[in-house]
């Protein structure tokens, strides 16, 4: 049953100027965030997680998928200064038109080689999810700037100690970036609920360290609240998550807003695994630079090696 929702007062008379961007419609919900309606922040929501789906697909078929009424979904614009939700959802046809020319191609694609594997068995749900992920790569691609990347390696690269907190289906990306960091010899703690103590452990940052927040809809709780706590101390949060309106992106220093494909059980980690991955290159690049090879990461073979030839040295 598709939620009601009730009329918030629009802004389309109220002087402000529409926004015109992707960047600037989205950082305009985000602010008003906050004084929208429940049913509003709903659609908010599934605005700023789910861009591709509202410049694709009908009016009708967004409604469903956001469980509010079309109508809604009009108001939903008009609010914004919007005359109707046409105008609105030109916005993002046009922030893929100009970031990803082709997109549309690629997406009849997609949904054309969905159909042809359907029926397929085991190895059409295959299909079904390499096609998805190419798709969510795609959008990290385009959606990560170096800017950002830049920043996160730095905060990496010179922390006394990173905290990372990921829980229920973020946790093998924690548990990823904490095998690549160690590698990398910096001293890690992963934010572990199996003890109780996630939170108090979380206490214990100084500003000298840093904080990375994965979580995605629907929200671990738990990492929330650290990420809450730390933003409330002013310390650094390198937030990894799937909106600027997920409860652990208003806090962070550095943001990154991973796509989220559609999944029948649960949400493929391919792009948050791939984004991770480069975190830790772009960190082994700031802590051996080198002009002549590209950055690497050390495996844990190398660096029992690498003792053992320190250990005969000292012998000598």
């Amino acid at each position: 049953m598709a939620s009601k929702i009730k009329s918030v007062p629009s802004k389309a008379n109220s002087g402000d100027q529409v926004p015109r961007r992707y960047e600037e419609i989205v950082n305009t919900i985000t602010a008003a965030y906050d004084e929208l309606s429940d049913g509003f922040k709903q659609i908010a929501r599934f605005f700023t997680q789910n861009p591709n789906i509202i410049a694709l697909e009908s009016i009708n078929a967004i409604a469903r998928q956001c469980d509010v009424h079309p109508s809604s979904l009009v108001r939903f614009a008009q609010h914004f200064g919007f005359s109707g939700f046409k105008p609105l959802q030109a916005v993002f046809q046009t922030r893929l038109a100009t970031a990803a020319p082709g997109f549309r191609e690629r997406v009849s694609a997609l949904e054309s080689e969905l159909t042809k594997n359907s029926d397929h068995g085991n190895l059409g749900y295959l299909k079904n999810l390499v096609v998805r992920d190419m798709a969510a790569l795609q959008q990290l691609l385009e959606g990560v700037s170096e800017a950002s990347l830049a920043a996160a390696a730095a905060y990496l690269a010179k922390a006394d100690t990173i905290y990372i907190a990921g829980q229920m289906r973020s946790e093998p990306i924690g548990i990823l970036l904490r095998y690549l960091m160690t590698m990398l010899e910096r001293r890690t703690v992963f934010l572990d609920s199996s003890g109780g103590l996630a939170a108090e452990i979380a206490q214990t940052m100084t500003k000298n360290d840093v904080l990375v927040a994965i979580s995605f809809r629907h929200y671990a709780k738990e990492v929330v609240a650290i990420a809450e706590t730390i933003a409330a101390k002013n310390l650094p949060i390198i937030s990894i998550t799937d909106s600027q309106l997920s409860p652990i992106a208003k806090g962070a220093s550095v943001l990154f807003t991973v796509p989220e494909e559609e999944y029948s059980f649960s949400r493929s980690l391919a792009a948050p695994a791939c984004l991770v991955q480069v975190l830790a290159v772009a960190t082994a690049a700031l802590l051996h630079p080198s002009k002549h090879s590209s950055p690497r990461i050390p495996t844990v073979t190398e660096m029992a090696l690498s003792r053992t030839k320190a250990k005969s040295k000292n012998k000598i």
